[in-house]
């Protein structure tokens, strides 16, 4: 395999970013010799025609453009893992009997990069969704990937489909990583063969009015998940469970639904596809414990670290609506927000429960819902020191000279 794609230079690549690992003192599983890296797992890379300036629409919405590249790696049971490769993106050819259109055996995950000021691209804490999409992988019935080769395939396709990242601000490249069973069968048991795939999107904010609080419809009727079932995995069943809901609620003029659990019908578990939290007097922040009905969120872990050493109390602990709506009507919860991977902090403005409303902090977003996405971008971006050692800084500043030259 040739080190050299399109221009890229990926020996050069990887004794770059090691050596910006080793001058920000950073120790990781990554900072090796890159001939071991990539004789290693030899990531085969294939020729396509150059993109050097990649026609990015002006209104992007989230995920519905996609760069020139995707990586594939497919499993079968006599071979496991083989042929990792990162080419063209393009249409899956599947059998109409694959396994993960009949018993949903699929798993995905999400994380993003992030345009540096000195123009490399940072990876958020990509070890924690790694380590996520294996943990729902083995929840589903389904065959780990291999951690150092998954990470290693986010890194080498996002240098090559850097020039994909957005000119405006709060843009990111949205990394989209699944794994679906392929195999033609009907029976109700694990497939014998896999697809693991990453996709890449150029992504502006989550929500069309950018950070500005939403409105938040609690569903009482309709549940998401159950303790001891697929909550805490990312699979596609427990999104599709949420869509007629989340309709409903968007005709309510609500952006999204706060679910409670589905025993009692009592305790708050997630809103739409985050996280949430609750402020108590500008000072505290409560969120619900995992349960597994909620999922292990890389936001909300963040923010459980990061909150304290902004001067806050942080508290997992479970939390009815009726104590919610209670605090909220007696002026001890002043604020609420989501926390996950595609808005990062989501002030909420209003709850809606009942044919009921509460407003949160006058409908206007909250000083600590505003100093924790403030903070924590932060650091995703670049402009901030990290000292958790969540970054992964992947150079891609390389000689526009060398590639118009090809």
């Amino acid at each position: 395999m040739s080190s050299c794609v399109d221009g890229l230079d990926f020996n050069g690549y990887f004794n770059r970013r090691n050596q910006i690992h080793a001058e920000s003192g950073i120790i990781n599983a990554f900072a090796r010799p890159s001939s071991k890296i990539m004789a290693k797992h030899a990531i085969r890379i294939e020729s396509i025609a150059p993109n050097l300036s990649p026609s990015i629409p002006a209104q992007l919405g989230f995920g519905r453009h996609f760069t020139d590249r995707m990586f594939t790696h497919r499993y079968t049971a006599e071979n496991g893992w083989q042929d990792p490769t990162i080419g063209p993106y393009h249409d899956l050819i599947l059998d109409p009997a694959a396994a993960a259109l009949h018993c949903g055996q699929m798993v995905f995950d999400g994380t993003k990069a992030y345009r540096r000021p000195d123009g490399d691209l940072n990876l958020f804490r990509i070890d924690r969704n790694v380590a996520r999409i294996n943990r729902s992988a083995e929840r589903m019935g389904m065959p780990a990937v291999d951690e150092e080769l998954h990470t290693e395939a986010i890194e080498t396709l996002v240098s090559l489909e850097h020039r994909w990242m957005p000119n405006i601000e709060s843009a990111s490249l949205y990394i989209r990583p699944v794994i679906m069973a392929t195999e033609p069968v009907l029976e109700v048991r694990a497939s014998h063969e896999y697809l693991h795939y990453i996709i890449v999107s150029p992504v502006g904010p989550y929500f069309p009015d950018g950070f500005n609080p939403i409105s938040v419809f609690v569903s009482h009727d309709h549940v998401r998940a159950v303790r001891g079932g697929t909550g805490e995995a990312k699979t596609p069943g427990n999104y599709a469970a949420s869509i007629a809901i989340s309709e409903a609620a968007r005709n309510k003029g609500c952006q999204q639904v706060l679910w409670l659990d589905a025993v009692e019908r009592r305790y708050i578990d997630e809103v739409g596809a985050m996280n949430i939290a609750f402020v108590y007097g500008d000072k505290e922040i409560r969120t619900p414990p995992l349960s597994g009905a909620i999922l292990h969120g890389v936001t909300r872990d963040s923010i459980l670290r990061l909150a304290p050493d902004l001067g806050f109390e942080m508290h997992e602990t479970p939390m009815t609506i009726a104590e919610v709506w209670r605090d909220i009507e007696n002026g001890q919860i002043t604020e609420a927000f989501g926390m996950g991977t595609a808005a990062v902090v989501a002030p909420v403005g209003a709850l809606v429960y009942q044919e009921r409303e509460a407003t949160l902090n006058g409908g206007q977003t909250g000083p600590v819902a505003r100093r924790l996405y403030d903070e924590l971008t932060s650091i995703q971006y670049g402009r901030a020191a990290d000292p958790y050692g969540w970054t992964t800084v992947v150079p891609v500043a390389v000689d526009e000279q060398s590639l118009a030259m090809r």
